[in-house]
């Protein structure tokens, strides 16, 4: 096998969360919305289809020049989906994706993709999107094997439902769990769920005193609560993620200074950046 079919990573092409914050004090953490791309054995794996699947879209027509992928949502709120439209190679006719997500209702995950490419929101219906796209259903318990990895789903703690990932290949794991508000019941699903993992990209938003002051109950956890997580977990290296548009890259730095001295292998995501398990 070669070198390239033996191959796992991820990297970031959105690390904040809630909306865009590109500006000169965040280019080192970066200020695009969520999207990860994950690479296991030659195949692409997407999760999440914020303001950072563009530029994805654009290096993958760039290195494959006919596009095959699979796109996870872990939900639907803004900063989720709002990439989505403006992903270039879903409108070119030769590529081919498997996109999956959690239904809401009656509505799968086409339906609800679509609602954001229609008038008046949007002037492009999902319609022209000429790519071969195969829409699936998934939740919490789901477990899939996609090409050579296998995919496990599980719920998370956030206001309108939302799922973590985790993504297993050739004995390795990593875990996205974004969009989680930490309390016990939750923790410990989130932690079996974790359990072993080689990397755990987990939602950071806040701090414990923003949390405590204000952010109850908006659906975020906290760095510290990602240490204590990490640790339960056994988690080879922590990834924290869903960084608050406001911070900047100074603010960032401090946090993971702080969280290195608790955690080791402890680290703020970096937009651009490849991680290995």
């Amino acid at each position: 096998m070669s070198e390239r079919h033996r191959e796992f990573w991820l990297r970031f092409w959105g690390t904040r969360g809630s909306l865009p914050a590109p500006r000169p004090s965040t280019n080192i953490y970066g200020g695009n919305t969520p999207c990860l791309e994950i690479r296991a054995g030659g195949v692409v794996y997407i999760f999440d289809a914020g303001s950072g699947i563009r530029a994805l879209g654009a290096a993958l027509q760039k290195e494959f020049g006919a596009v095959s992928a699979n796109i996870f949502f872990t939900h639907y709120h803004w900063d989720h989906i709002h990439g989505f439209p403006f992903f270039s190679p879903a409108y070119s006719p030769g590529n081919r994706f498997a996109i999956f997500g959690e239904p809401r209702g009656s509505r799968g995950v086409r339906e609800i993709l679509a609602g954001q490419m229609a008038m008046p929101y949007f002037p492009v219906p999902i319609e022209a999107m000429r790519a071969h796209v195969e829409f699936c259903d998934v939740g919490p318990g789901t477990r899939l094997q996609v090409g050579p990895a296998v995919i496990r789903a599980e719920a998370l703690n956030h206001p309108g439902r939302a799922l973590s990932y985790r993504i297993e290949y050739r004995g390795r794991s990593i875990v996205y769990a974004t969009d989680n508000e930490h309390g016990a019941d939750a923790n410990e699903r989130l932690i079996e769920h974790a359990r072993g993992s080689d990397i755990l990209v987990y939602d950071a938003a806040y701090t414990d005193a923003e949390w405590k002051a204000l952010r109850k109950g908006w659906g975020h956890s906290t760095w510290q609560e990602a240490i204590k997580v990490a640790r339960a977990a056994g988690v080879k290296k922590l990834l924290l993620f869903h960084h608050e548009p406001s911070r900047d890259d100074r603010a960032l730095a401090t946090i993971e200074r702080r969280a290195r001295g608790l955690f080791r292998n402890a680290a703020a995501a970096r937009e651009g950046r490849i991680y290995r398990p």
